[in-house]
């Protein structure tokens, strides 16, 4: 089916963005084999897709390629993250960089410390590289703009934590009282 799929898209290019849509509605979420078997059938479409038609699938496409990237199944995120390897899709990716690194910036920035998979790691970085070759202008604000978010959190989790003392005093306070 994905090969008949991909052959109508061949012979009528508008087809690629509904085909991917589509794709993009059903995708498994609980089953990473068939999440694996959906990223080969997107990386199919895409290469085939006609680079006049990629910007209008830029942003639900790589929406669900930064979840994928983020997977804690190591397949999941490998396969998502093999879409780097196939040259045409990376010059897709490279002509529209401004527009697809700030979906993927904090994801891959995230992955690339936190996943437990040291291939998954090794991928990511050769990814966050070709993203900082592509546009270091870009990736320098992004990381700045990161790390002012990891800031701001750190600074919302202690508040977070004083205002739970300060419910634990006031709790046992109360008891006191009472």
């Amino acid at each position: 089916l994905a090969y008949c799929v991909v052959q109508f898209v061949e012979k009528d290019s508008t087809l690629a963005e509904p085909v991917l849509l589509g794709l993009f509605k059903f995708w498994p979420k609980v089953n990473s084999s068939k999440e694996v078997m959906f990223l080969s059938e997107v990386e199919e479409v895409l290469d085939v897709i006609d680079p006049a038609l990629f910007p209008k699938v830029i942003s639900p496409l790589f929406g669900q390629i930064s979840k994928c990237v983020t997977s804690a199944h190591f397949q999941v995120a490998e396969r998502a993250l093999c879409l780097w390897n196939n040259e045409y899709i990376l010059s897709l990716i490279e002509e529209h960089c401004t527009s697809i690194m700030p979906i993927m910036f904090n994801s891959l920035y995230r992955i690339s410390r936190e996943h437990w998979n040291q291939s998954i790691v090794a991928l990511v970085y050769n990814v966050l590289k070709t993203f900082m070759e592509m546009n270091q202008e870009l990736f320098d604000e992004l990381g700045a703009s990161y790390k002012g978010y990891c800031d701001g959190k750190v600074q919302a989790d202690e508040k977070r934590e004083q205002l739970w003392q300060w419910l634990d005093r006031l709790s046992l306070e109360k008891k006191a009282v009472n």
